[in-house]
Parts: structure tokens; C-alpha cells; sequence
């Protein structure tokens, strides 16, 4: 008895403010439409926070519009989100929705957590007393420093990560001092697929007019009430937290809060970091092999990726 075609792994991905949540959910409309269910996996790094919606542009369950949704809201503001804890709980999910027969959608920006299920790649563990070490010194003395040691180390893994990631140029120190290797290669010139088949879609917006979506989208979030949220999340510690502080205008709208910056700073602030983290996005993403860029206002876009998809799914039943 033939055990039926293997449902592709459906990846969205692209800087952020492309619309991946919007086409996410049409995608998977369209194929629930033709008989296929379909299931999003989230991989955006900030996203799997409690509490962090405005910011994070969470979409509300409310409308998720009956599609399924995994690993939204799955860590408190205090817990460290690391990529090879998320790699085993969305591979996990990923399995658990192959298993239903229904085809899971991976959308989100966070190109690491991306690769780490997509492709073969391996994480090696942690040392407390060293990554103690290492963020006491981020703490003390900022990024700069810990990005010239990795600078000089490792160049290619300083180039790719940026100056201003503390807490990747920690864990970067930490993998090169723990096994004396390079975190470069972390995505390899040729990396081996964890699960075929695959589609990869990319969503690209012209320089100009992403620009001005993101200073845009930075500006709702403020209007919309990002510092009150974040207010009402100091309590539960996020002025605390490894990871959630210092995601990008949470750590400002904390400034703020604190006096440390005018509101018109925060927000100037929020939009340079912003329009920074995009060009990494865009950056990480070309190097993927074989990914298929869409047009994010292209007026065909849901029938362009659901061609795509629907390929894929050939090659998934061996025609």
C-alpha cells in the first residue's frame, strides 16, 4: 500500500514588513480551497514572547482565520530564546503537522532560526561560566569591544552578524571559544535540506519603498501603544530578560520609559535599527539556494506561490 505523496515544507521569508504573515494566510486559504490543509509555524524570534504583539507585529489569534498556529507566545519575557531550542520544538511541529498529512507553512525573518530548520546545520551547547563571562563584559562595556574580538577572530561571522547584535557576538564568541572553530560556515556553501521537498519563497520590496514601510510600521507601533506594553511588561521582568530587552524598540521604548530617550529619539532610533536589521534579512536570504522571489505587491502573488507549492508537491509524490 503506497503511503500517499510527502506534503513540501513551505518556507516564507524576506526582511521584515513584506507582508509574510499576510501571504502566510492567504497561501494557506488557497490551498485549503483545493482540499490541502495547511498549518503556520512561527519563526520569528521575538514572536514566540508572551506579550510582545505590538512590537513583534504579532498577528492576534483571532485572526488566524481557523488555520493553525505553533509556536506563538511559548516563552516568558525572562526565558532566553535560543536557536537550538527552537530548532527541536519547530522541527517537532513541523513533523506533527507532515504526520496529518497537511503542509506546513515556516513564516518569519529570523534568518538563523530559519536555516536551523531548514537545513542539516548543528548547534554545539553552552557554557554557563563563559556566557556569563561573556555577557557581564556586553553589559560593562557595550557591543563594540566584544565585536572587535570577534572582528579579529572571525571576520566573516563579525561582517554577517553586525556591530550592534551583543548578544549574536556573545554566542558567537562562545561557539569559537568552546570549539576553537569558525561560526561562519553556519549556513554552508551548499547545505543539505532536513527535509524534502522544500519551497522557499522570498519576498522583496524595491529599497526605496521598504524604507518607507518600515518607518512607517515604526511610527503605528508607537501610535498603536507600544510604550504602554512594554511598561506593563516590566513587571514580568522583561527589563530582565537576555533576549526580550533588547529586541529592537523594546530596548527603546525601555529608554524611553526610563528617560534615557525622548520619544522622538526612540522612534528615530527604532526606524535606523530597523532599516538596518532589513538589510541583514535581505542579505542572509540571497545566500539560500534555489529560493524563489516573489514580488510582495505583486497582484498574483498567493497564485505565483501556490504554483510553486503545488510542484513541490509533484516532486513529494515521485512524479
Amino acid at each position: 500500500m503506497s503511503a500517499g505523496p510527502v506534503p513540501p515544507l513551505v518556507a516564507i521569508v524576506g526582511p521584515t514588513g513584506t507582508g509574510k504573515t499576510d501571504l502566510s494566510l492567504a497561501l494557506a486559504g488557497a490551498l485549503s480551497a483545493r482540499g490541502r490543509s495547511a498549518e503556520v509555524v512561527n519563526a520569528d524570534a521575538m514572536q514566540l514572547y508572551r506579550g510582545m504583539d505590538i512590537g513583534t507585529a504579532k498577528l492576534p489569534s483571532s485572526e488566524w482565520r481557523g488555520i493553525p498556529h505553533h509556536l506563538f507566545d511559548v516563552l516568558d519575557v525572562t526565558d532566553e530564546a535560543t536557536v537550538a531550542r527552537y530548532q527541536l520544538d519547530a522541527r517537532e511541529a513541523i513533523r506533527q503537522i507532515l504526520a496529518r498529512g497537511a503542509v506546513p507553512i515556516l513564516v518569519g525573518g529570523s534568518g538563523l532560526y530559519v536555516s536551523s530548520v531548514l537545513f542539516d546545520l548543528r548547534f554545539p551547547g553552552t557554557d554557563p561560566e563563559l556566557r556569563a563571562r561573556l555577557e557581564a563584559d556586553l553589559t560593562e562595556h557595550g557591543p563594540g569591544m566584544l565585536y572587535q574580538r570577534l572582528a579579529e577572530r572571525d571576520p566573516e561571522a563579525a561582517r554577517r552578524i553586525g556591530s550592534s547584535n551583543g548578544r549574536r557576538i556573545v554566542r558567537a564568541l562562545e561557539v569559537a571559544e568552546l570549539t576553537g572553530t569558525s561560526v561562519s560556515g553556519t549556513l554552508p556553501d551548499e547545505p543539505q535540506l532536513w527535509h524534502e521537498p522544500t519551497v522557499v519563497i522570498g519576498l522583496s520590496a524595491p529599497r526605496e519603498q521598504l524604507v518607507e514601510r518600515l518607518d512607517a510600521r515604526v511610527e503605528r507601533m508607537w501610535a498603536d501603544g507600544l510604550p504602554a506594553e512594554v511598561a506593563g511588561l516590566v513587571p514580568a521582568g522583561i527589563d530582565r530578560g537576555v533576549t526580550a530587552r533588547r529586541a529592537i524598540g523594546y530596548a527603546q521604548a525601555l529608554s524611553e520609559l526610563r528617560g534615557e530617550l525622548t520619544r522622538d529619539e526612540a522612534v528615530t532610533q527604532t526606524q535606523q535599527l530597523t532599516r538596518r536589521y532589513a538589510r541583514r534579512q535581505v542579505s542572509w536570504f540571497k545566500r539560500y539556494p534555489d529560493i524563489h522571489w516573489l514580488d510582495f505587491d505583486a497582484p498574483d502573488l498567493v497564485d505565483a506561490a501556490l504554483a510553486l507549492v503545488e510542484a513541490a508537491e509533484l516532486l513529494g509524490d515521485g512524479r
